[in-house]
């Protein structure tokens, strides 16, 4: 398996990574060639649940939905472990449990609970120095050094850009391996957040969202390493639903939109089906 600090140190290119909240949309980007994938909490809680992402889920659905994610692909997955779901124990806990399915590392946010996603309206955050205790149990609870823990920032909306870089300064400080200030509102904004924090920075790309859409490109030149897209498989697969599915109680049949869904036998190869029938094929009886 690659590994994700490795990906992070490289800095001749972005490491562009999509998110994915279930085992057959993480094969499919691995097959299509990612090196790194994200299991978002939105899409968990979406998908999972039929909720909003809005402090629905906790430490219960994120590990085994992990667990799922992890086995499928041979490919880093970092995990959207929102809060911690609790105190400084609750992050150790956590971590702990997160490594040991698998997982290459944690994004925690400092949001106060119930946390919202970080581009919807009404956030609020705890002190930095309550935040700071979880971030240390988090570092002190990976069993390896490849495991790597992503500190973010909602301060933006309820306090300013200024006091969002000053926390994500801290953070890193205490030992972060990269920083996320989510929902800058400008390019501008994306700039000096670059300047201002010389660490390994997460740029968060949604579709709708409050940050502009910038290419990985000009992103990387900004200083942002990891370019996430966490909600373009989710936001695709829910357009081509809607869309099949209106087909189908309009017209009675799929047939019009046939060119637009993989086939019977495109499908079973995503899945591995060749792989095992010739696994199968070595447990028949010789007899």
């Amino acid at each position: 398996m690659p590994n994700i600090r490795k990906l992070l140190s490289d800095n001749s290119k972005p490491l562009v990574v999509p998110g994915v909240y279930d085992a057959i949309g993480a094969k499919i980007a691995q097959k299509a060639g990612f090196d790194a994938m994200f299991q978002t909490g939105y899409g968990t809680s979406a998908t999972l649940l039929g909720l909003p992402d809005y402090g629905f889920i906790g430490a219960t659905e994120t590990t085994e939905n992990a667990r799922r994610i992890c086995r499928a692909v041979s490919v880093p997955v970092i995990v959207d472990a929102d809060t911690g779901y609790g105190n400084p124990l609750s992050v150790w806990k956590l971590v702990t449990e997160l490594e040991s399915v698998g997982a290459a590392g944690i994004f925690l946010e400092d949001q106060k609970w119930p946390k919202r996603c970080g581009h919807m309206s009404g956030k609020e955050v705890i002190p930095k120095e309550e935040y700071s205790q979880k971030l240390q149990a988090a570092l002190d609870a990976r069993k390896s050094k490849d495991f790597i823990i992503v500190a973010r920032t909602d301060a933006r909306a309820p306090e300013g850009l200024d006091a969002a870089i000053n926390r994500g300064l801290e953070y890193k400080k205490i030992g972060a391996d990269a920083i996320f200030i989510e929902a800058p509102k400008s390019i501008e904004e994306m700039k000096k957040i670059g300047r201002s924090i010389k660490a390994p920075l997460v740029a968060n790309m949604i579709e709708g969202g409050a940050t502009p859409l910038v290419s990985s490109k000009i992103l990387h030149k900004m200083g942002y390493k990891l370019i996430l897209y966490p909600l373009s498989v989710l936001f695709a697969n829910a357009f081509a639903s809607m869309k099949i599915l209106h087909e189908l109680r309009r017209s009675g049949t799929t047939a019009r939109l046939k060119k637009n869904v993989v086939n019977f036998d495109q499908f079973n190869e995503i899945v591995d089906l060749t792989k095992f029938k010739k696994m199968e094929r070595n447990y028949v009886s010789k007899i």
